[in-house]
């Protein structure tokens, strides 16, 4: 990926390399902070009404720019900006041949009834949007054809959203927001572009007149050439980095389990709730697709059963089972959820 980063710290172009696409429409600016005037006319905390839309303040000028990273491994550029009573800090970092531009905000917060977003238009011809939500996602239109459309101006998303046209999309991932507005539209150019926002702070007054004042650490990256797949990495990579453990040699590290189909992500691995000493793993389908994977334990287990949420066995199992010594073959259908309880020694 190339991005070019003008005097004011924002993108005027992000080339996919590999793919030879420039995503930056024409005239177009990404990594744009924007305010809004936010002032709900009910239930101030809880509402944001589609009339913020109509005071927008673009915060383009940067208080400085400048490099802090020059290296064959990694690139980073720093920019500061002052508004209203508020400071901001940005990070922009691309890795060696990475596909996404990761972002770290830090963000001195001390503004009154404002709604703060960060946008990247870009040159795709969307017709919908997927949001990531618990265990799966969902679609949802990025026009405002009917009414239903018009009222989904802000939508939620956990981790990710993802936006395309055929063969070609472009992940917008995050680690600390679930608002999202996206949509569709014709630039100068005659050319139809798709606008993903995120939501980042408001400043709300009631019921609490100091909601939300203070610093606040965001991240959020922009993942190009991606796919659902891809998306669903870039959530996780973002929201679960990798730790380091001072004084663990890597060669005494092995996983307690292993699945060999990134499309079955293991959610969660506890102890059970009955205090027995049995593991629970929790894992998922998570690209909206039929997937057969080979989970893979790494610990003793005497027997390993279904069990629902609440870790009580099933009495038939809802993915279909076959162990051949310590791995576990698994049929799961679309964003399928399953618990697995192993009994241990």
């Amino acid at each position: 990926m190339a991005v070019t980063i003008d005097a004011d710290g924002l993108f005027s172009s992000v080339v996919d390399l590999a793919a030879a696409r420039e995503l930056m429409p024409r005239g177009a600016r990404g990594n744009l902070l924007q305010l809004h005037r936010d002032t709900p006319t009910q239930w101030d905390a809880w509402d944001i009404d589609e009339h913020y839309k109509r005071n927008t303040v673009d915060l383009s000028a940067a208080e400085s720019v400048e490099v802090f990273a020059d290296a064959p491994e990694q690139v980073g550029v720093r920019v500061t900006r002052t508004f209203g009573s508020s400071r901001l800090v940005e990070r922009i970092t691309l890795a060696a041949g990475s596909p996404a531009i990761d972002l770290h905000l830090e963000i001195d917060w001390h503004e009154k009834q404002k709604l703060l977003k960060l946008a990247f238009p870009l040159d795709l011809h969307a017709d919908r949007a997927a949001s990531e939500i618990q265990f799966g996602h969902v679609f949802r239109a990025t026009h405002t054809n009917t009414s239903w459309d018009a009222a989904r101006f802000e939508t939620v998303a956990h981790r990710w959203v993802h936006v395309g046209e055929p063969g070609y999309g472009v992940a917008v991932a995050n680690d600390s927001t679930y608002g999202h507005d996206i949509g569709r539209s014709t630039g100068p150019d005659g050319r139809t572009r798709t606008t993903v926002r995120l939501s980042l702070l408001r400043a709300e007054v009631f019921p609490d007149p100091a909601a939300d004042q203070g610093r606040h650490e965001l991240r959020v990256s922009l993942r190009v050439g991606a796919g659902i797949p891809e998306a669903v990495a870039e959530g996780y990579r973002l929201n679960r980095p990798l730790r380091t453990v001072d004084g663990v040699s890597a060669a005494r590290v092995e996983h307690l389990i292993e699945v060999d189909n990134p499309a079955v992500v293991v959610e969660a691995v506890k102890l059970a709730e009955d205090r027995s000493g049995d593991l629970i793993v929790r894992l998922y389908e998570a690209h909206g697709s039929r997937a057969r994977a080979r989970v893979i334990r790494h610990f003793e287990a005497t027997d390993v059963t279904e069990t629902d949420l609440l870790e009580r066995p099933l009495a038939a199992g809802a993915a279909t089972l076959s162990a051949d010594g310590p791995a576990l073959a698994l049929e799961l259908r679309p964003f399928q959820l399953v618990t697995l309880r192993f009994a241990r020694p």
